[in-house]
């Protein structure tokens, strides 16, 4: 049975979108979002270095050896694994051995939070991989393992991860659902994934679901999910979730929707109404760049209410991060944009990479400053 190819997958919008630019382009090097690219701004580039400082090898692998994920007794902030009140990274992109560079992608990276001024701590990280952590569909893991989205499913206090995968598919009729999710918990995410159980009735052709966006859509104080369907519809799952994948309700399939969901940023509840809302559009949107979409009001039944255009607005200039030189092109991309150091400002975190080879990530506080509040490398995933 033949794999799902690229073109039925994610272009992933909740964790990172590219944006490359050539690495003598010296005049947009300095400077992150900048408008020295395309003047459509869902395609403004994020800028990036130029190559021409030299940071020592030790430092950009940071290859301390990973410390135990601190136990927590599960929190309200998001995006936190392991419950403890701080929120954990997700990189979904890690830098590969020479010898692993044509083979599959290296896994999911989790960079877990850590008490002020650190911010996060690279040394307590987790690799998630299909090998270990995916469920398989029809006796096969999938190959493919990328992030997608998180928050708290089941209601027990600690974010949990959606990934998408890539299950057998014939060709023929509607393919399997290629979501599956990782249930947080005291040490963080641990097991095995389950699969995302998604009730026929809330399915509408043949497409593979995809773009999953959390939101309490509702209102009820349960997390819920918003995948897309065929036809420029939507599939409505309402939380909790059970810890085998299932939504606490769905109902048919909703139309009126593009082809990408996102959330919007970096509130989820734009008109302060206390429902979680929605973002339509025709591609997907870049992380802290500007943009536009339709936007898809929450409400007592769900997404879908009509609530005209929505704006995604650009992040301020930033400094990408130096890398060492070499040949290849260096790619800045936005990675997230949300509060990490707490003061309910968001911050903003970069990964300036060259290919696989090597990258740096940096995370500059809302606060400003200048020099970034943290700064590793993916290689310690290695």
């Amino acid at each position: 049975m033949a794999r799902a190819t690229d073109s039925h997958r994610k272009l992933r919008t909740g964790w990172i979108v590219r944006i490359g630019i050539a690495a003598t382009a010296v005049s947009c090097a300095v400077l992150l979002l900048a408008g020295c690219g395309p003047a459509d701004p869902e395609a403004a580039p994020a800028g990036g270095k130029n190559g021409d400082a030299d940071p020592s090898t030790a430092a950009l692998a940071n290859k301390a050896a990973a410390h135990p994920v601190p136990r927590g007794r599960g929190s309200r902030v998001p995006e936190d694994f392991n419950g403890d009140g701080h929120r954990d990274l997700v990189l979904n992109d890690l830098v590969k051995a020479a010898r692993d560079r044509l083979g599959d992608d290296a896994g999911i990276g989790i960079v877990y939070g850590s008490k002020s001024p650190d911010v996060l701590d690279p040394a307590v990280r987790q690799l998630l991989t299909p090998a270990r952590n995916a469920a398989p569909t029809a006796g096969t893991l999938p190959a493919a393992f990328d992030a997608e989205t998180s928050c708290d499913l089941d209601k027990d206090g600690f974010a949990d991860l959606v990934v998408t995968t890539d299950p057998p598919f014939n060709g023929t009729g509607r393919p399997p659902v290629p979501l599956q999710i990782l249930f947080g918990g005291p040490a963080g995410l641990n097991g095995k994934a389950v699969k995302l159980r998604i009730p026929e009735v809330a399915r509408y052709g043949n497409e593979w679901p995809d773009h999953p966006v959390c939101g309490d859509f509702d209102g009820d104080g349960s997390q819920d999910l918003a995948v897309t369907a065929g036809g420029g519809r939507l599939s409505y799952l309402r939380g909790p979730f059970t810890r085998t994948g299932a939504p606490r309700a769905a109902g048919a399939a909703r139309p009126g929707v593009g082809p990408v969901l996102a959330a919007p940023e970096p509130k989820a509840d734009v008109n302060g109404d206390g429902y979680d809302d929605l973002v339509s559009t025709t591609r997907a949107h870049a992380p802290g760049t500007a943009g536009r979409g339709k936007l898809l009001l929450g409400g007592p039944t769900g997404p879908g209410r009509a609530g005209g255009t929505y704006t995604y607005k650009a992040v301020r200039p930033l400094r990408a991060a130096d890398l060492p030189a070499g040949d290849g092109q260096i790619t800045t991309d936005v990675l997230r944009y949300a509060d990490f150091d707490g003061d309910k400002r968001p911050d903003t975190v970069l990964r300036t990479h060259r290919d696989e080879a090597s990258d740096q990530v940096v995370l500059h506080s809302a606060k400003g400053g200048g020099a970034p509040l943290l700064t590793f490398s993916t290689a310690s995933f290695g």
